[in-house]
């Protein structure tokens, strides 16, 4: 699992954004892992892993609070320059790892759950690698 720290304080979290409009969740999400780490791929299935809430601190303002949804990122690469390269650190973690390196309780939450959730979230979102084609004409209507 990748972590990113955040600017302000330097916990390792995960990369997280502000809704856009006219994009989807997931596709924020896929967004902000691309401008925070660096990382390219595809959202996994329409169903998000989790949700949590968390209060952010805004300089200068009162903490708000936000509504985290966490989606499954099949990576197909890190790439070697993206926009906030030189504001956050980005390190792959096991789930344990993970789990102890993240301060808030819902993500450590969805953390711990992560091989379940993703067990779940593949059965009923099968992997396709890239460039990959059904067989024969039957199948496609399927995939």
């Amino acid at each position: 699992m990748m972590l990113v720290t955040s600017r302000d304080t330097g916990r390792w979290i995960v990369p997280k954004g502000w809704p856009i409009a006219k994009l989807k969740p997931r596709q924020v999400a896929a967004r902000e892992a691309w401008e925070e780490a660096g990382l390219k791929g595809r959202i996994v299935g329409k169903k998000a892993l989790g949700r949590f809430r968390y209060m952010k601190a805004i300089e200068d303002e009162q903490p708000i609070e936000c509504e985290l949804t966490l989606f499954a990122l099949q990576v197909s690469k890190q790439s070697k320059s993206w926009p906030e390269r030189r504001q956050r650190k980005t390190e792959w973690f096991g789930v344990d790892a993970a789990v102890a390196l993240a301060s808030d309780p819902g993500l450590r939450k969805i953390l711990t759950d992560l091989p379940a959730s993703l067990r779940t979230l593949l059965s009923t979102a099968p992997l396709r690698t890239a460039g990959s084609r059904p067989k024969r004409k039957s199948d496609r209507a399927a995939a």
